[in-house]
């Protein structure tokens, strides 16, 4: 080997292990040894400078080169596309096509990669007709890059295309198509595909196992699920030292449900990735078992893993969810401290934590002290103010951002549109609407449509609304329809809601959302004969409604509370103080129970009783009790899972009025601020 071929493999080991201070060293050799302007060994050093990161030297290489071929600048824009700069490869990718010198398959490869990072699709078409003029198409390295810039995109028919027309498919052809409409949330098409490539004589690899299982995670399938993993066992996959696909067997238990199986292959993991300690952290988490979560989450802070933004979002997510102040504050202060700490996803999370926990100053002190901000950054904050139905300062944010030169996506468009309907501004969701259907980065989806038809019901227009859902270029789903349904109740349009409610018991017969909806409107118009048919109808399919859950944290310490809980040590007081509080609404103010709202939250609620026992009230009568009487003083903060009922909705706002007190209630819709008898949802939630 000569000297040359050395030097070459050295900085080549340097790139592969990314040794940034040994290629200095042989970057100082080369040039010592009079290799400077040799056209291989710079073609090493961009590359070597491009993945330790370093891109000033990487350029500075490159500009020096007397001569440069396809390879040369191939490698600059992989350095670019491996530092996040997408937009820095396409640059290059521009001036490339000015030169003497023509791409290759990696050159059109590399950029298409930046169009899908960017999510820009006409830049990616424009390269595919380059592609197809020049014959790299076909390809097979051009083609899976094509098929993954079409999918990053949401471009998902295109990519099925170029994946169809393909006429050799690699395993990282299947690989791709898989995890593309895993992405896209088509997980029955991934199971598909993956039965397919084992038929046409494709062995899968473990990122086939990882997408094929987070398929099965996002469907529910644990007999899919198990099955593969019944697959991997068989045939002897070392599972306790793949991280990956542990990490995805751990994902789908905890997100079917089977905590105790997620923590046996847990346990018998040698290297736990970041990725298995979250997702188990998140599963107990969501169980309710806070305690095993903050446990399992001190395990892995003290082990050698490292805690990455990943993780720090993740768990911001779960203090986030359960609004959990202090939790948050502690993390908060921790996240500062380590590396990744200030990494942007994190500071959009803890942003989000402070908005979902009610703290709207604290997100925005947060929010105009971060040192960058992404398309994530602003769509928080926009989402946050809807919640709290601030819908005027979330078009102003909206409009900051614009100014500030960021894309919206469907995510940011689908936030204003939802604050508009949460603040009732009919005009000003119309003119986005349009905007956003005039934007050809974006296709609506049908979550867009739902938040028009939210407005439009909300405003009374319940015509306009169904005549929207019959017209729109999508298929309605459950969600679009419940939404028109629950407007039908709020307007007492009794026929419009038959109808509808029939439509949602054919699409989704077995959801009991959809016949306490019905129950609701039946009741509301006293057809007392339909709502109990549809009581027993209820009964005889043994549906049961997801069970009321309230929650309050009292000196630091967080109580859950469930519709009826008497478990609770101070359960006798809590009733105490309730009722007293209902005698003085009473003579106060005329307060009377609304029972026909008991049918919200629970089937069988039809007495005044029960409906002192609903979570809500009990969380605020914990809190009352816990020195909280006294009037005025710090707002008294409840969290519920479901949507408040309306009869604890004008019992809170009595409460208000009488204790002279705020209490802001965040329910499984919106933010509800109760203060002086009146609440910021204005009745209509």
């Amino acid at each position: 080997m000569n000297e040359r071929q050395r030097f070459a493999n050295l900085l080549r080991n340097c790139s592969k292990n990314l040794l940034f201070n040994e290629g200095m060293q042989v970057h100082t050799a080369v040039a010592k040894m009079g290799y400077g302007f040799d056209r291989m060994i710079n073609n090493d050093l961009i590359d070597m400078y491009g993945k330790c990161g370093v891109m000033d030297m990487a350029c500075k290489v490159f500009d020096r080169m007397p001569e440069r071929n396809a390879v040369s600048w191939t490698a600059l824009m992989c350095g670019y596309l491996h530092r996040g700069n997408a937009k820095g490869s396409l640059s290059l990718f521009s001036r490339m096509r000015s030169s003497s010198v023509k791409p290759n398959e990696f050159t059109f490869s590399t950029n298409v990669k930046a169009c899908g990072f960017l999510g820009v699709p006409e830049n990616g078409m424009q390269i595919h007709g380059l592609c197809c003029k020049t014959g790299f198409e076909w390809f097979p390295v051009v083609g899976n890059s094509l098929i993954d810039m079409y999918s990053r995109c949401g471009r998902i028919t295109e990519a099925g295309h170029m994946f169809n027309v393909m006429p050799v498919r690699s395993l990282i052809s299947w690989n791709v198509m898989i995890a593309a409409c895993t992405l896209e949330e088509m997980g029955d098409k991934s199971l598909l595909l993956f039965k397919e490539m084992q038929k046409e004589g494709e062995i899968p690899d473990e990122y086939s196992f990882t997408s094929t299982l987070k398929a099965c995670s996002d469907l529910g399938s644990i007999r899919e699920g198990t099955q593969i993993h019944a697959y991997l066992i068989t045939r002897g996959f070392p599972l306790s030292a793949q991280t990956i696909i542990s990490g995805a067997l751990v994902d789908l238990y905890v997100k079917c449900g089977y905590l105790l199986d997620a923590r046996e292959v847990f346990n018998h993991v040698e290297k736990k990735s970041v990725i298995s300690w979250t997702a188990l952290v998140l599963g107990y988490a969501q169980e309710g078992n806070l305690s095993e979560a903050m446990d399992l989450f001190g395990q892995l802070r003290r082990s050698s893993i490292r805690v990455d933004g990943f993780v720090l979002s993740s768990m911001m997510g779960v203090f986030a969810d359960f609004a959990l102040i202090e939790q948050g504050k502690q993390m908060h202060s921790y996240a500062v401290k380590v590396p990744l700490g200030l990494d942007i996803s994190v500071a959009n999370s803890i942003v989000d934590m402070y908005l979902k926990c009610g703290l709207t100053e604290e997100a925005e002190r947060l929010f105009d002290e971060m040192p960058e901000r992404n398309v994530v950054s602003w769509t928080v904050m926009i989402t946050g103010y809807g919640k709290h139905g601030l819908g005027k300062k979330a078009i102003s944010i909206f409009k900051k951002m614009q100014l500030d030169k960021t894309e919206p996506d469907g995510v940011t468009y689908l936030a204003v549109l939802s604050a508009c309907s949460h603040s009732g501004l009919v005009e000003e969701s119309k003119e986005y609407f349009s905007i956003l259907r005039a934007d050809h980065r974006i296709k609506p989806r049908v979550e867009h449509y739902a938040c028009m038809v939210d407005l439009l019901g909300r405003a009374g227009r319940l015509k306009e609304a169904k005549n929207l859902i019959e017209n729109m270029p999508l298929k309605p789903n459950i969600g679009i329809w419940q939404t028109l349904l629950s407007a039908c109740k709020v307007h007492g349009n009794s026929d419009m809601g038959k109808e509808v409610g029939e439509i949602l018991l054919r699409l989704d017969g077995n959801n009991p959302v959809n016949y306490v909806l019905m129950s609701n409107i039946y009741a509301n118009a006293g057809n007392w004969k339909e709502c109990e048919r549809l009581r027993k109808l209820v009964k005889a399919k043994g549906l049961k409604k997801e069970a009321g859950r309230s929650w309050v944290e009292i000196d630091k310490e967080v109580h859950f509370l469930y519709n009826g809980d008497e478990t609770h040590p101070l359960t006798e007081k809590i009733h105490l103080v309730l009722k007293e509080t209902e005698r003085r609404m009473k003579e106060e103010m005329g307060y009377a129970y609304e029972v026909r709202f008991s049918m919200h939250d629970v089937e069988e609620e039809s007495k005044e009783e029960s409906l002192r026992v609903h979570s809500e009230k009990l969380a605020i009568g914990l809190a009352l009790v816990c020195g909280g009487m006294e009037k005025g003083g710090r707002p008294i903060r409840v969290f519920k899972n479901l949507r408040v009922c309306g009869d604890c909705h004008e019992f809170i706002k009595a409460l208000s009025k009488i204790l002279n007190k705020v209490f802001v209630v965040r329910d499984a819709n919106r933010f509800h601020k109760f203060e002086d008898g009146f609440c910021s949802c204005e009745d209509y939630w």
